[in-house]
C-alpha cells in the first residue's frame, strides 16, 4: 500500500491527527512539518498516479476543490502567495502540496528572498522542530476549518 493510501486509511479509522476535512474528491490534511506555516496537502481519494487517469468530470472537480482548498489556506494563513504543486515523484498517488508563502520567506537562501520552497534546505524543512505540537495542530485545524467554511459560503459546498 502506498504512503498516501495508508494516510487515507488512518483518516477512515479516525487515527490521523493531521486530518482537517473530507471533500468529494479528496482529503484536506495538514503537512507533518510546518516550516511554511499552514502547509497543507490535498490527497486524492482514488489511487491513481496521474491526473489524466481520472475521468474528466472527476479530474475537473478534483482541480476545482484543490483551488478552493488553496484559497482557504491563503485566507487562513494570510499568505502573500500560494505555491500549489502536484509532483508525485516520491509518492505516486495524486495529491497537492499547498504552501502559503510570505514575502521574503527565503531571504537567507536567495538574493531577493523569493524562490520555490525546495530551495529551503530539506534537513531544516523536515526537522523534528518543525512538527506541530498537539496544541498547534488544534489551532491550525480550526483556522483551516473556518477558512474552508468561508470559501464554501462563497462558492457552495466543499
Amino acid at each position: 500500500m502506498c504512503l498516501i493510501c495508508s494516510r487515507i486509511e488512518m483518516i477512515k479509522e479516525n487515527q490521523n491527527p493531521y486530518f482537517v476535512k473530507e471533500l468529494e474528491t479528496g482529503y484536506v490534511v495538514l503537512g507533518d512539518h510546518q516550516h511554511f506555516q499552514g502547509y497543507t496537502l490535498f490527497l486524492g481519494k482514488h489511487h491513481v498516479t496521474e491526473l489524466d487517469q481520472l475521468r474528466k468530470p472527476d479530474r475537473d472537480l478534483f482541480l476545482s476543490e484543490m483551488a478552493d482548498v488553496a484559497e482557504a489556506v491563503k485566507l487562513a494563513f494570510e499568505a502573500d502567495k500560494m505555491n500549489c504543486e502536484s509532483l508525485g515523484n516520491g509518492d505516486a498517488h495524486v495529491h497537492w502540496h499547498l504552501f502559503p508563502r510570505k514575502d521574503g520567506d527565503l531571504r537567507e537562501y536567495s538574493h531577493n528572498g523569493k524562490g520555490p520552497v525546495w530551495w529551503y534546505p530539506m534537513e531544516l524543512m523536515y526537522h523534528q522542530d518543525k512538527e506541530p505540537t498537539a496544541k498547534e495542530l488544534i489551532c491550525m485545524k480550526a483556522k483551516r476549518q473556518a477558512a474552508l467554511e468561508e470559501v464554501e459560503k462563497k462558492y457552495g459546498n466543499l
